[in-house]
């Protein structure tokens, strides 16, 4: 075990991925999870300093990936191995880049006349959401699962978990040592009814980073203007970044009121599984590097478009040390301003 606290915790789900890509090609029981990937964003500008992941896993969970995400920099102690099994199998069939079911798993393998995997039987999809606001899921984090550790931390990203774990974990954070918290919401309560909800969990962040859908299911008919729904939510939190399914960006500073739009960098892309997880890791790791918030999802985008290259999230670790700067230059002049 690492004794110094980690600077950067990454708070999410620890899953075993199954993927069927559009090609045909299977990637069977792979280490996985947002907070996982999450952290590989982090890690690939902050190689020096280590990431701690807070998440439940089961005690089937295979001991020898813990070991390995020790060896690739990351405390583990905010872990928790249950003693029952808590089924971490998440199954995901590419139809295209960006465009995945995880459903009828047993018709995506045969239609692709791959043998279904024994290790998905009595696989079931995660239930449709509305998250509850008052009853846990077994994925659910509590304020005991985060290490008096991981208090003395500097920063701390939420990758999407549920409404009740994204409503307690930011302010028991701040009560520690952590200043800078972004948080990616979960689609369980993007949704109008948790309107009035929102703000309790905007209030303090450093920055919001939804996905596009999220952000038009959560504001359905009050507006369809992109920008005016990220100025309704900078009234409670400075930063605001979309995230558009083609791995481009809208950014907005609430304190200057600047806009921007960031591109796709134009990668070799084999699969988005995972990388908008590394964005948000990328961008925190920026952002605690320069305190620009431009310059932080920039630093994400390119932390995304390493990770797109490759299939599981180690990948984006492997790459050649100087690419990610050679990257950044690049797309920072392809950066529009609105």
């Amino acid at each position: 075990m690492i004794a110094s606290p980690p600077r950067a915790v990454f708070i999410g789900l620890l899953q075993r991925d199954f993927i069927l890509l559009p090609d045909g090609r299977s990637f069977e029981d792979l280490i996985g999870g947002n907070a996982l990937y999450a952290a590989i964003g982090w890690r690939l500008w902050q190689p020096d300093q280590v990431a701690g992941i807070v998440a439940r896993v089961g005690e089937d969970y295979p001991s020898q990936w813990l070991e390995e995400l020790e060896q690739k920099g990351i405390d583990i102690q905010g872990i928790r191995v249950e003693k029952r099994p808590l089924d971490g199998r998440a199954f995901y069939a590419y139809q295209d880049l960006q465009t995945f079911s995880r459903e009828e798993v047993v018709l995506h393998y045969a239609r692709h006349h791959l043998p279904f995997p024994k290790a998905l039987i009595g696989y079931q999809p995660p239930p449709p959401y509305p998250d509850s606001r008052t009853q846990s899921q077994p994925i659910s984090l509590r304020s005991t699962d985060l290490p008096k550790l991981y208090l003395d931390a500097t920063a701390a990203h939420l990758a999407p978990v549920d409404y009740l774990t994204h409503n307690l974990l930011p302010s028991l954070l701040r009560q520690g040592l952590v200043t800078k918290i972004t948080l990616a919401p979960s689609p369980g309560y993007m949704l109008p009814t948790f309107w009035t909800d929102l703000p309790q969990i905007l209030r303090g962040l450093t920055a919001f980073m939804p996905t596009e859908d999220d952000l038009r299911n959560l504001f359905k008919e009050r507006t369809r203007d992109i920008w005016e729904m990220m100025e309704a939510l900078g009234e409670f939190v400075e930063i605001v970044v979309v995230r558009k399914s083609d791995q481009s960006q809208w950014l907005y500073d609430a304190r200057s009121q600047n806009r921007w739009f960031i591109p796709p960098y134009p990668a070799r892309t084999i699969s988005l599984h995972g990388v908008g997880d590394v964005f948000c890791g990328g961008f925190l790791a920026g952002f605690c590097e320069t305190y620009d918030p431009l310059e932080a999802a920039l630093y994400g985008n390119i932390a995304a478009s390493i990770a797109s290259e490759g299939i599981g999230p180690f990948y984006a670790l492997d790459c050649e040390p100087r690419l990610p700067r050679a990257r950044l230059e690049s797309l920072r002049q392809a950066v529009r301003k609105i």
